[in-house]
């Protein structure tokens, strides 16, 4: 909470300060239309690859696969789109950086594992089991002993019992 609360005054504060910085350089009037032109121009990009993600999501759904990576590219776009909407130029360098496609895909692959992960981690700590280890362990090698077992929900056999 804090910290969206830093960033609702701290982004345009910056902002403020760029533009003044910019307006003092080339001039009020160029900075103003600089501005409104990023955000036409970026808009402009948001529609054109909105759509081409859709479309990709929508084939994949016709195929039965799950669209994850395109719904997070989704989320990145609109994200994009809000950042060039702000007007000022910190936030349009954000939201640029939003509409190239190579690193729009690589932070999506992140956001899915991280969702994935954290998903994981929360089913977990609810069931009451949350102790995870690989197969190879550097811990169970040094020990020279590796340990294989099963997983048993054992509120969910309760339930069925019942």
């Amino acid at each position: 909470m804090r910290f969206a609360l830093l960033l609702f005054i701290l982004v345009p504060v910056v902002e403020m300060l760029v533009l003044i910085q910019v307006g003092g350089q080339i001039g009020g009037l160029t900075t103003v239309a600089l501005v409104f032109l990023t955000a036409v121009v970026g808009i402009a990009l948001i529609r054109k690859q909105g759509l081409q993600t859709s479309l990709k999501a929508q084939e994949k759904m016709r195929r039965g696969e799950i669209p994850a990576s395109e719904v997070a590219e989704g989320a990145m776009l609109i994200f994009a789109g809000v950042c060039l909407l702000i007007p000022g130029f910190v936030t349009d360098v954000l939201g640029g950086v939003m509409l190239i496609p190579p690193l729009r895909k690589l932070l999506a692959a992140g956001l899915i594992v991280k969702f994935i992960s954290s998903f994981a981690v929360k089913g977990a700590q609810q069931s009451g089991h949350y102790h995870f280890t690989s197969r190879y362990d550097k811990s169970s090698k040094d020990k020279g002993d590796i340990i294989e077992g099963e997983y048993v929900n054992e509120e969910n056999d309760l339930i069925d019992k019942k």
